[in-house]
């Protein structure tokens, strides 16, 4: 069976947050305060909860899961979690998405588990820098964790830059190189105006078309567009001539990628996201709590997905800051 939203795209990836909270608390994607901080634990899916949606999923030809957060490694217990959904028949691929400010102590007991890749956030090599940015991280520690994450076999590794002009668009090249030092691939991101925290930044908005220039004056060659659909996700992605390592640059706002959407989202309190930059969402916490059937919950899914929106419209919202910035300039 296969999970088919309304124009025809095949639904084959979920993404699943198992926590709001992170130990960053990174300037394009989270109020200083944090997320939820009065939050209650119940108000989280337990492993188990997820579980079965996963398995809900997984019979439905959801054949790649990605956890993630907040910063899925500040949840006690996520290496138990891999290993109970990696049982899942069905299930080809599990991967996370991390700070990496703790793999270095997970990292081992996570590939045991049956996690396959990991993907780490990294905005800037320098390491003042980076605890700006992050608001008191350790650019240290998540270096430690990118290590113990490619010693353990965690790969392909890739590591996701958010480009922000005038914070670390300087930074470009360098990650580049740091990218070809370690044979991975490194992922430049637009800022998405999503949250209170990322539109209050489009004012620092990189597009795409200057961070490919930026890349191919630095290695002096043409950059070579990879055929490879497996792990690219939304990133057009490039081969560095000569060298082990692959750009990939995420445009969601210059050049949106929605005609090729393939993933829905559930977060950690249970709500399915049909859409990031969109508010389709359906409520699946309460009919698990409530003792929904297996049956029953893949009807729930299939239904769901008649909500699925074409596309998002982070082009549009952008125009639209730009131009109420514009006025209250007086332009």
């Amino acid at each position: 069976m296969a999970l088919i939203d309304p124009f025809n795209r095949t639904i084959n990836y979920l993404r699943v947050s198992i926590t709001e909270k992170c130990n960053y608390k990174c300037s394009y994607c989270m109020p200083e305060e944090g997320a939820h901080p009065e939050g209650h634990h119940s108000e989280y899916l337990s492993f188990d909860e997820l579980t079965k949606i996963i398995a809900a999923f997984v019979d439905l030809g959801i054949t790649k899961v990605r956890i993630t957060g907040g910063e899925p490694l500040v949840r006690k217990g996520v290496p138990e979690f891999v290993a109970q959904i990696h049982k899942l028949d069905g299930l080809q691929e599990i991967a996370l998405s991390t700070n990496a400010h703790f793999l270095d102590k997970y990292a081992k007991d996570l590939k045991a588990a049956g996690l396959d890749r990991c993907n780490i956030s990294i905005d800037t090599l320098k390491p003042k820098l980076f605890e700006h940015i992050t608001r008191g991280g350790d650019l240290n520690k998540v270096l430690a964790g990118v290590d113990a994450g490619i010693a353990a076999g965690l790969k392909p590794m890739k590591f996701n830059c958010v480009v922000m002009q005038g914070t670390n668009d300087s930074e470009i090249e360098a990650m580049v190189d740091f990218g070809i030092k370690k044979s991975i691939e490194v992922r430049f991101i637009e800022i998405m105006p999503i949250g209170s925290a990322g539109i209050s930044l489009m004012d620092q908005h990189y597009p795409m078309d200057k961070i490919l220039a930026r890349i191919k004056a630095h290695v002096g060659t043409d950059l070579i567009p990879t055929t490879e659909k497996s792990h690219a996700g939304p990133a057009k992605n490039f081969f560095i001539k000569g060298s082990n390592a692959k750009i990939g640059v995420i445009s969601a706002v210059s050049q949106h990628f929605c005609e090729a959407c393939n993933r829905v989202r559930l977060t950690s309190t249970g709500v399915l996201a049909l859409c990031l930059g969109q508010e389709h969402s359906i409520d699946l916490r309460s009919p698990v709590r409530e003792g929904v059937s297996h049956e029953e919950l893949k009807d729930i899914i299939v239904k769901a997905m008649l909500k699925k929106p074409e596309r998002h419209f982070f082009n549009e919202n952008v125009h639209n800051i730009e131009f109420k910035q514009m006025v209250s300039l007086g332009g």
